[in-house]
């Protein structure tokens, strides 16, 4: 329409037909424009919904990948922690061998208790944290003494461990040295 169909139309009586075709036209026109306005909320809608569902699934393999590397880098360190606490039992049972002629009986405990550290360090290899530390309690409250004397025991044998790894680190450092 052009402005002069305007000036026209709106100098019309406004019962006249021709002014009542101009309100059609411009009630389809509106109808049109909410149709359209309606079409493109909708396709906008679906394209955010898709971008959105896009992100999430994106954020969801970086979360799984995270998780997965995080589950590695566990095992990995408790198997660690199960060959170190399968070592400290080989200690334990050297320490034994030094009471075997004059005290078999404290050989036998020492030996017994290299034992359970042995056993302790499959269940770290093999098992969970939780059943170790149930197992570890079931067995302190089934034998107080026993639990605090192979605590003791292997203080004593970490201590011993830690010293000879100690004195072999100072070595081959002053052997780089030379």
């Amino acid at each position: 329409m052009s402005e002069f169909d305007i000036r026209q139309a709106a100098s019309r009586p406004p019962d006249s037909p021709s002014s009542q075709s101009l309100r059609d036209q411009i009630a389809d026109a509106g109808a049109d424009v909410r149709q359209r306005a309606g079409d493109a909320l909708r396709a906008s809608t679906d394209v955010a919904r898709d971008k959105f569902k896009e992100a999430s699934d994106a954020a969801t393999e970086v979360a799984e990948g995270a998780a997965d590397r995080l589950q590695d880098k566990a095992e990995e360190r408790q198997r660690s922690g199960a060959d170190f606490i399968a070592r400290l039992a080989g200690n334990i049972r050297q320490a034994a061998h030094a009471f075997d002629n004059d005290a078999p009986f404290a050989a036998r405990g020492i030996n017994s208790g290299a034992d359970y550290v042995e056993d302790t360090a499959e269940k770290i290899r093999n098992g969970t944290f939780r059943d170790l530390v149930d197992g570890a309690s079931d067995f302190a409250k089934r034998q107080p003494a026993a639990f605090l004397g192979l605590s003791v025991l292997a203080g004593f044998a970490a201590l011993r461990f830690f010293k000879a790894s100690g004195k072999h680190t100072t070595s081959s450092q002053e052997e780089d040295a030379r």
